[in-house]
């Protein structure tokens, strides 16, 4: 059977769509986020609500402590692992989630082949504090596929991607790509009309105000302090700043629309890049097509 994945932009419904599929197929839900994995980090990361996790079974969420080090490497021998467990329980798994990197490690293995080098590492560091933002103009240079999959703020893998350039003189995304099979997967895109998903965006965010954000992000930032690469996610950095006095709620909040605004676009420009992705726009038709796809796979192994 051909692994399943259902991604798309931030907001699109993914969570929803798969508590529909389960209406009609014993499915079990690897979830395919890089934020959700962290405890106590639920309202910032849209988790699935305990109603919703009622309904479908959840694996790969609330896994690690906000300040343990977690990467896609790990997540791809754990997620397999799931997998397994949830076929050998008679049930359909199905990957679940919006994050590039997790895609690329179940679908194309997770690229670990360059030691790394701690000289490049300081140097890259040290000229990033000097210049800030100028590894970001460098990967969009050397590396611009990967820089369409790395996030802006994630110094980490930016580092990453360019330590690789500059050790092997190659991209780190051409050597990713090297190990990709099409035919090992399926990949349901839901691509909702661009004004709907701002405005899911931009409710949403509301609704994470309102659901106590504020108070979330106090709770953490007490317990863990404010300096983790987990609070470097939109909303919750946002909101540290708010705390800090730096931004009045009002622009705290408007920038976290924004800022989710432009990570969706970076998602749906990252998708673009699978020649097999199946494109949906959420609704009856969807679910539909979807349920016929699955069930052609689970039929093909019987």
């Amino acid at each position: 059977m051909k692994r399943i994945i259902i991604s798309g932009p931030t907001a699109s419904g993914k969570t929803e769509f798969a508590i529909q599929l389960a209406e009609y197929l014993p499915i079990e839900v690897i979830s395919m986020d890089s934020r959700q994995i962290y405890k106590y980090m639920d309202i910032g990361t849209a988790k699935p609500d305990p109603y919703q996790l009622s309904l479908v079974k959840h694996h790969m969420i609330d896994i690690i402590e906000p300040n343990e080090y977690f990467n896609a490497f790990l997540y791809q021998k754990m997620a397999k692992k799931k997998e397994e467990e949830v076929k050998r329980a008679g049930k359909i798994p199905i990957y679940v989630g919006g994050t590039g990197l997790y895609i690329d490690a179940l679908v194309k293995g997770f690229f670990e082949g360059v030691s790394r080098d701690e000289n490049i590492r300081k140097e890259l560091s040290k000229l990033n504090e000097q210049e800030p933002g100028i590894l970001r103009k460098m990967l969009e240079e050397f590396d611009p596929e990967a820089a369409a999959r790395i996030h802006p703020q994630d110094v980490k893998r930016t580092i990453r991607a360019l330590e690789v350039y500059l050790k092997t003189g190659k991209r780190i995304s051409e050597l990713q790509t090297q190990k990709a099979n099409y035919d090992d997967f399926i990949l349901i895109v839901l691509n909702p009309k661009r004004e709907e998903l701002y405005e899911r965006i931009n409710q949403r965010a509301e609704k994470m105000i309102e659901q106590g954000l504020i108070d979330e992000v106090k709770m953490l930032v007490e317990k863990y302090g404010k300096n983790l690469d987990a609070f470097k996610t939109i909303g919750y950095r946002e909101i540290i700043e708010y705390l800090d006095g730096i931004y009045s709620l009002e622009l705290a909040l408007h920038l976290m629309k924004r800022n989710t605004r432009h990570y969706a676009r970076r998602q749906i420009i990252y998708l673009r890049r699978f020649p097999n992705a199946v494109w949906l726009e959420p609704g009856k038709q969807a679910l539909e097509t979807v349920l016929k796809i699955i069930q052609k796979e689970v039929q093909s192994i019987l």
